[in-house]
């Protein structure tokens, strides 16, 4: 992983931010909402920091905002295979934080950005003390548990280009953009591949026309292609949180053609390329 990545315990606030820009957050009755939002603070996280080692106590629950964090499970070997996703839609260090309040892996930030907290003591009290919100907590739970299974038989069953399609879309839901701060060498930690593999594929795709790549970054430019390209994990995924949290695609959907903000072949090649 990134040799700039940082432990949590350095990180500093951010400036004041809206916590309901987090649509799990935004979904909360306004009395369950009202409990969390005194002891709720905003936080920069920078790329490659580390909320939680493997073991790590969690202290806090964080609830993205335009950040994504990965949860992955870390090898002897040192190597690494992705287990979970979080992003606005959500929240994370609750789920493994009910008896043991210890981290399942590593939390990594792996699309920097802003997220709220809120100490993991206050949230529980809040679940206890609020049946709607506790409701909420276990349809999000049930999600993510979801989104575990299929990414395990994906990552077993299908193609490094459906499964890298899939991962850019799912990094797509969570952004407002259409250009996404994906690396190769990111990518291929998150698909388990060699950094040659996913060039290879990134290569394929926009020869295709289905995006444009970066120094540093790839531009959505046809959606609805990397759909057709998808694995069927990713619809199941996004039909389950859909399901259990309605407010998780709270946006107009890009999917019946390309995005509203796509970008234009034009445009991207005014852009520098990798």
């Amino acid at each position: 992983m990134p040799s700039e990545r940082h432990r949590n315990a350095s990180l500093a606030p951010g400036p004041p931010l809206d916590h309901r820009a987090n649509r799990f957050l935004a979904a909360l009755e306004a009395e369950d909402f009202a409990v969390l939002e005194p002891d709720l603070e905003n936080m920069i996280l920078p790329r490659g920091t580390v909320l939680y080692e493997p073991g790590d106590p969690i202290r806090f629950t964080c609830f993205p905002h335009d950040a994504i964090v990965s949860l992955v499970d870390v090898m002897e070997d040192g190597r690494l295979a992705e287990v979970a996703l979080f992003g606005r839609e959500g929240l994370l260090g609750l789920l493994s934080a009910f008896v043991s309040r210890e981290a399942f892996g590593r939390y990594v930030v792996q699309i920097p950005g802003s997220v709220s907290r809120v100490p993991l003591d206050t949230m529980h009290a809040a679940i206890q003390a609020s049946p709607k919100l506790q409701r909420q907590v276990l349809a999000y739970n049930e999600a993510l548990l979801a989104q575990a299974y299929h990414t395990v038989a994906c990552n077993a069953l299908h193609p490094v280009e459906a499964r890298c399609c899939r991962w850019i879309l799912s990094t797509h839901d969570r952004q407002d953009g259409d250009t996404l701060p994906l690396t190769h060498e990111f990518l291929a930690e998150m698909l388990g591949v060699q950094r040659s593999t996913v060039s290879a594929v990134l290569r394929g795709l926009q020869i295709a026309g289905l995006i444009e790549q970066y120094r540093g970054g790839i531009a959505v430019v046809d959606r609805t292609g990397l759909e057709r390209g998808a694995c069927e994990c990713y619809r199941k995924i996004r039909y389950r949180f859909e399901k259990l949290l309605p407010g998780t695609y709270a946006e107009a959907d890009r999917s019946d053609s390309q995005s509203s903000h796509a970008v234009s072949p034009a445009a991207a090649a005014s852009k520098p390329r990798r």
